[in-house]
Formats: C-alpha cells, structure tokens, sequence
C-alpha cells in the first residue's frame, strides 16, 4: 500500500500553477465528474517519499521528472549531470518549478501529462477499463 490515496472515483492532479501547461491542465482537470484533488507544487511542497512513489509508479527514475534546460536548474547544474537519487530528490524540493508536467491520477493509474489534452485520452482510457500505464496494470 502506497502513500498517496488512491480511489477509482478519485482524480488527483499534481501540477504547476506558474506554468502554462499546468493552468491549462486545470482547466481540464475541473471539469471533470469525479472528485478532484489539486496539489500545486508552486505552493505546496511534496516530501520525497511520495515523489518516490509517483516515479516508481510512472516507471520512470526522478531525474526524468525534472526539465534539465530549464533556467534554474541549468544555473546549477550541467544538462548531463548524474545525481543520485537523493540528490534529484533535493533539486524538486528547491525548485519545484523545474517538474514541469502535471502528473495524474485516476484511481491507481498515474500518468504525466505531456499537454493538457493528454487527460481526455487517460479518462477516456480509464473509463474503459484499460490501463495505459505501463508501470501499473489494472487488476480485476
């Protein structure tokens, strides 16, 4: 059992209020007929064990959750750099702003959202009962 709360009629956004794509996703997000659960990192720090759990079950490592070219963190570090995990840890708690996708989640289902028309696509695929997630499948 996970950290984060999960339910099937259950959507939790977690996002970027300073970015474009984050507003965006919003707005979509919003308008949805299920229950939602905004979490905007611009203002609300998340601990570094639910990061953990949001990558693992992405199936992706943290460092891919971070834009190596935005301004800040290219201030500090070379695109390049290899960090350990603690440190990519550190990086999102000092500039969250550089976790530019939105990450979702419908149910058990995490998603990271590439443009804010990726949620339709998730909640239509969601409502059909197939998991496009490839990290996590959908039991019956």
């Amino acid at each position: 059992m996970g950290i984060i709360s999960t339910h099937e009629n259950k959507i939790t956004l977690i996002y970027n209020a300073e970015t474009s794509l984050g507003k965006q996703t919003l707005g979509y997000v919003n308008a949805a007929e299920k229950d939602v659960l905004t979490i905007d990192t611009s203002k609300t720090n998340i601990p570094g064990t639910q990061w953990i759990e949001i990558t693992d079950n992405l199936g992706i490592s943290i460092a891919s959750l971070i834009n190596k070219q935005h301004p800040n963190f290219a201030a500090t570090y070379d695109e390049n750099v290899d960090l350990e995990r603690h440190d990519w840890l550190k990086v999102i708690d000092k500039h969250p702003e550089t976790v530019e996708q939105p990450i979702l989640i419908i149910g058990e289902n995490f998603y990271q959202l590439k443009s804010p028309s990726d949620f339709v696509k998730f909640m239509e695929s969601d409502s059909a009962g197939v998991s496009r997630n490839p990290a996590k499948k959908k039991e019956k």
